[in-house]
């Protein structure tokens, strides 16, 4: 997480540029969805959950949000470099693999690139 620390902070200027979405449970922040909307593609930029809270439904309700957001806003497809334990998280809600990338934060590594469809 140290390695990856730049990237997965929120800067104050990325809350003009870009939209936010968090999940509450007991007034506590649970998860977070951010999405970049970008001409006719949306970039899913962050999603994370509360590790106690995977496989709550928190994920799915983030990344529905974040779909709709995108479909609002003109996009019809969604980006995803995924974390590779996430992957398969975003296959099941219904995105495919097109490729990899690489890590903006670890050297020599390669994430997963997925892509889905946004349906009007």
């Amino acid at each position: 997480m140290t390695a990856c620390q730049n990237e997965l902070t929120l800067r104050p200027d990325e809350l003009q540029s870009t939209h936010l979405q968090v999940a509450e449970r007991d007034s506590t922040v649970v998860g977070l969805a951010q999405v970049k909307v970008t001409d006719s593609d949306a970039d899913l930029l962050k999603l994370f959950v509360e590790p106690a809270l995977l496989r709550s439904g928190v994920g799915r309700l983030l990344f529905e949000w974040a779909t709709a957001r995108a479909r609002g806003l003109g996009a019809v497809r969604m980006i995803i470099e995924a974390d590779p334990d996430a992957a398969p998280f975003y296959e099941r809600m219904g995105a495919r693999y097109a490729g990899f990338a690489p890590s903006q934060s670890i050297p020599g590594r390669m994430l997963p690139r997925m892509q889905m469809e946004l349906e009007k």
